[in-house]
Formats: C-alpha cells, sequence, structure tokens
C-alpha cells in the first residue's frame, strides 16, 4: 500500500510540475523554419487551430524574422478558413499597420476584404425575412472598403480582379439594402429619412441599378414633404437616366401602385 501511495504522490508531483509526457511542449526546441512548415502543413490540412498554435508560437520566438512577419499573414488566412471572419480581419489590419510596406500587404487588404465578405455574405438574402431598417450592413460597408484601398493602391495586384468583381456586387447589394430602408420609411410616413436614403444611393451609388428606385422614393417623399423643387430635381435625374421607368407611369413594385405615380 506504501508503494502505492508513493506511486501515486510522485505522478502528482509530477503533474504539478507539468513533467508528465502529454504535457511535454514538443515544439519547445524547434527553429523557426520547423515550426513554420509544421505550421504551413497544418494549415493545408485543415486543422486550422493547431496551424494558428504554431504560427504564434512562432512569432512570440522569434519575433524579428522574416518567417514571424510570413506567420501573422498565414493567422488571418489561418481563420479565414476557419469562418472566424472577425479574428481573420483583426489578424488582417495588425499585419497591415505593422508592415505597410511589406511586398504581401495586398494580400492583407485581400483577406480583410474576404472576411468581412464573408461574414456579410447572407445579410442580402434575408431581405423578406426581416426589418433591415434597424441593421446596418457594417461588414458589407468595410469589405468594400478593404477591396476599393487594394484596388485603387495595388491597381496591377493579383488579386485586385477579384476585388473588382466583389466591389461590384457589394455596391448593388448596398445600395439595395439603402432603397429597402428608404421604402421602410416612406411606408411609415417618414419622408425626411426616406429622402435621406435615397439621396445617399444618388452620392454614393450612382452605377447601382437601385438607383432608379431610389429616385423614385426621393421625388414622392420630397412631394409629401411639399418641397416641390427638390421633387422636380429628383424627377428630372429619374427621367434622363430613366426614361421608361415604370415608377413614371404608376406601374413600380409594391402593394399600392398608385403609390409611385408622381401627378
Amino acid at each position: 500500500m506504501r508503494r502505492i501511495l508513493a506511486f501515486l504522490m510522485a505522478l502528482s508531483l509530477l503533474a504539478g510540475c507539468g513533467l508528465l509526457p502529454e504535457q511535454i511542449d514538443e515544439t519547445k526546441n524547434w527553429s523557426a523554419s520547423k515550426l513554420y512548415y509544421e505550421a504551413k502543413d497544418a494549415l493545408n490540412s485543415g486543422n486550422y487551430e493547431r496551424a494558428v498554435k504554431l504560427f504564434e508560437s512562432l512569432e512570440a520566438r522569434y519575433p524579428y524574422g522574416a518567417y514571424a512577419q510570413q506567420a501573422q499573414l498565414e493567422i488571418a488566412y489561418a481563420y479565414y478558413k476557419d469562418n472566424e471572419p472577425a479574428s481573420a480581419v483583426a489578424a488582417a489590419d495588425r499585419f497591415i499597420k505593422l508592415h505597410p510596406n511589406h511586398p504581401h500587404v495586398d494580400y492583407a487588404y485581400y483577406l480583410r476584404g474576404l472576411a468581412n465578405f464573408v461574414e456579410d455574405r447572407t445579410l442580402f438574402a434575408r431581405f423578406g425575412d426581416q426589418d433591415m431598417s434597424s441593421r446596418d450592413p457594417k461588414s458589407a460597408r468595410e469589405a468594400f472598403d478593404a477591396f476599393k484601398q487594394l484596388a485603387t493602391s495595388f491597381p496591377d495586384s493579383r488579386y485586385t480582379p477579384d476585388a473588382i468583381a466583389r466591389m461590384k456586387y457589394l455596391v448593388n447589394s448596398l445600395a439595395s439594402h439603402e432603397v429597402h430602408v428608404a421604402r421602410h420609411y416612406y411606408k411609415r410616413g417618414a419622408y425626411v429619412a426616406a429622402a435621406g436614403r435615397g439621396k445617399y444611393v444618388l452620392e454614393n451609388y450612382q452605377q447601382a441599378p437601385a438607383l432608379e428606385e431610389a429616385l423614385a422614393i426621393m421625388a414622392k417623399s420630397y412631394g409629401q414633404l411639399g418641397l416641390d423643387d427638390l421633387r422636380d430635381d429628383a424627377l428630372r435625374v429619374l427621367k434622363h437616366n430613366f426614361p421608361a421607368s415604370p415608377f413614371l407611369t404608376g406601374d413600380g413594385p409594391g402593394p399600392e401602385k398608385s403609390w409611385w405615380k408622381f401627378w
């Protein structure tokens, strides 16, 4: 019995000192290159959590080498692949702030845009399921800003064509969101807010298809407010850009089609 107790006490002491085999850090004596390539193997095999831990260990132990800089970028990608967009954005932002002149900083901007894009990808698919006026598509705007900065600062980047394509989608989606909110406000008699949302589309999303309805809402809202000059200005822009618009004939969407007729 004494031998058993002594053995158990020895095990307890070993555990308390962190000396049990399963608690020994296998990476303790690894070089920067070994840490990096082991982390890359974990990343490529889909073990994103292990990849992040190894990259973080690499950065902590060898903070001044090229491997550490690359590890910071790889951490952002690992979080992105692991469906952790907020962590991916934070890691990409950190890399951009620490290494604004890094040869691969364009990829950091691209990753930041992608992570925000993924975080917001289902927002615009649910227009019919929720009241969008209470929701600010922050991630979509931040994705657009990241892609825009990439396209502006690095026009020759290999990631820029895809960023531009995603920007086009985001412009249409953001404009549609604003129009959805404007329509919501108009139906509730909040004409100032409705006109403001329509004006925002006019000022920021001039190439979006949703501009047509935004102008119609502006005109109708200004009419309800008795601001005839502003109403007529919105109508002129609508007629100039969309001469065959159904909103000018009372055939626009909505349960009350006559709601869109301006005379």
